[in-house]
C-alpha cells in the first residue's frame, strides 16, 4: 500500500527561501515573467490601436521627462531609461560614515509595422506618472468608410 505524502514543492525545507526560489525558478526562461520573479522592475505598458494611430503608455511613477530615452531605429521602437541615484554622509575627516547608492533601469521594444506608421511624426509627453507616446499611421494604411456607390 502506497502512503500519500503532500509536499509543498521544496525539495529541501531546511535550506532558506531564497535557495529554494533560486532553484525553483527556470533561469533559462527570457519572458517578462522572469523580470518579476528576479526582483527586477520592468514597467508596465499599454498598446492601442485605432483607425488613425498606436497608443502606447509606459507605467512608470517618480520619474521625469527627461529620465526616458525614445528612439526609431529601423522600424523599431524602443522606450529605455536609466537611473543612478546616490547618498553620501561624511564624518569631520572625510570618511565615510554611510553611502548609498542604487541604479534602476529599464529597455522595451516594439517593431511597428513596415509602411504603415509615420515615423517622422511620432510624439511622446509625460504627465502623472505614465509616458503616452502617439504613433501616427500612414494615410493609405487608415481604413476607409465604406463608400456608397450610385448606380446609374
Amino acid at each position: 500500500m502506497k502512503t500519500l505524502v503532500k509536499t509543498n514543492g521544496n525539495l529541501l525545507p531546511s535550506i532558506p527561501s531564497l535557495l529554494n526560489d533560486f532553484f525553483s525558478d527556470n533561469w533559462l526562461d527570457s519572458s517578462l515573467s522572469n523580470w518579476k520573479s528576479s526582483g527586477s522592475t520592468l514597467p508596465a505598458v499599454n498598446v492601442k490601436e485605432t483607425n488613425d494611430d498606436f497608443t502606447i503608455e509606459v507605467a512608470a511613477p517618480g520619474m521625469k521627462r527627461d529620465d526616458f530615452k525614445v528612439e526609431l531605429d529601423n522600424h523599431v521602437l524602443t522606450i529605455s531609461s536609466q537611473q543612478q541615484n546616490s547618498h553620501e554622509e561624511k564624518d569631520q575627516q572625510g570618511n565615510y560614515t554611510r553611502k548609498e547608492f542604487s541604479y534602476q533601469s529599464f529597455q522595451r521594444s516594439f517593431a511597428l509595422p513596415v509602411d504603415q506608421v509615420d515615423g517622422d511624426n511620432i510624439a511622446a509627453r509625460y504627465t502623472d506618472g505614465i509616458l503616452h507616446i502617439t504613433v501616427p499611421k500612414k494615410e493609405h494604411a487608415k481604413i476607409k468608410p465604406a463608400k456608397q456607390i450610385q448606380i446609374s
